[in-house]
Order: C-alpha cells, then sequence, then structure tokens
C-alpha cells in the first residue's frame, strides 16, 4: 500500500471513529454487541475469534470454528494498540504507513505486546470518550475492520 492509499484510508477511519459513537455501554450492550459480530460473522462464514472490553474487563469473548489460540494472541496485541493510542489498531497502522513508515519501525513498541492490525476499534460513549474495545481476529486485516465496523452500525442502528 502506497502512503497515499494509505492516507485516503486515515480519513475513512477517522470518519467512521468519529460516527460510531456509543450513548452508553454497559455489560448488556457488549453482550448484544458481541451477538451481532458472531451473526455477522457466521453469514459471512468469517472464522474469526471476537472479543469486547471495557477497561480491563473482558466482557464478551467467542471463538467461531476454523480459529485458533493463535487469534486470541492477536485480539489481545490488536486492543493494547487501542489502549495505548485510543483509536483503531488498523488506523494507527495506516498512520505509519500514511509517512511512509511502519509500525513495526517506528512505533518503539514491542511487536510481540503490540500489533497496529486492523480488527480492534474503540468503544466510544458519548460525552466520555474511549472506554474499551472491540476486537476480531481471523481475517485479513481490511477485512476484520469492516466486520467489527458492520457491527458498530447494526448495533448503532438497533
Amino acid at each position: 500500500m502506497t502512503p497515499a492509499e494509505a492516507a485516503e484510508l486515515v480519513a475513512l477511519i477517522e470518519e467512521q471513529e468519529r460516527r460510531l459513537v456509543l450513548p452508553h455501554f454497559t455489560n448488556e450492550d457488549a453482550w448484544r454487541l458481541g451477538g451481532t459480530l458472531v451473526e455477522l460473522a457466521r453469514e459471512q462464514a468469517a472464522p474469526v475469534t471476537v472479543d469486547i472490553r471495557r477497561g480491563a474487563q473482558q466482557l464478551f469473548h467467542f471463538a467461531l470454528p476454523g480459529t485458533s489460540a493463535d487469534n486470541d494472541a492477536w485480539l489481545r496485541r490488536k486492543t493494547r494498540t487501542v489502549e495505548r493510542y485510543g483509536c483503531s489498531s488498523y488506523l494507527v497502522g495506516l498512520r505509519f504507513t500514511a509517512r511512509g513508515s511502519s509500525f513495526e519501525q517506528s512505533s518503539r513498541l514491542d511487536p510481540d505486546r503490540y500489533a497496529a492490525h486492523g480488527g480492534a476499534f474503540p468503544v466510544t460513549v458519548a460525552g466520555v470518550g474511549v472506554v474499551g474495545a472491540v476486537a476480531v481476529s481471523g481475517l485479513p486485516q481490511g477485512d476484520d475492520h469492516r466486520l467489527v465496523v458492520g457491527a458498530l452500525e447494526r448495533h448503532l442502528a438497533g
């Protein structure tokens, strides 16, 4: 991906993050959002693992057939990136690419602990800010990201 292509995606994802803000985020909200994500993954025959957290607390976790413990490791790394930067893991990686670099080369963070790959999105509550993360692992990074965005859109519409 060229820096110009990455910059276009950066603008798109920044708009998604401004738009996909929840009015509240309870344990029940996490359960419904997780169910929506699993439903979308099944509709797409997507072998993903889903994880939803508020702060350090895991509120939802589900692994569809075709996934492994490796997906759990990816989820932890992507979620740490959301926690550190306050934005989606895909956006973090794309911002480095747009500057002609990479997260792994320039972030100075341990790649065994952080991954700036698509699939983890901040859970943002109106008037509060980022309170957690919703993440999937199992598809190419752009598809992981789109699956989470689709679930958040469906969740907010419902």
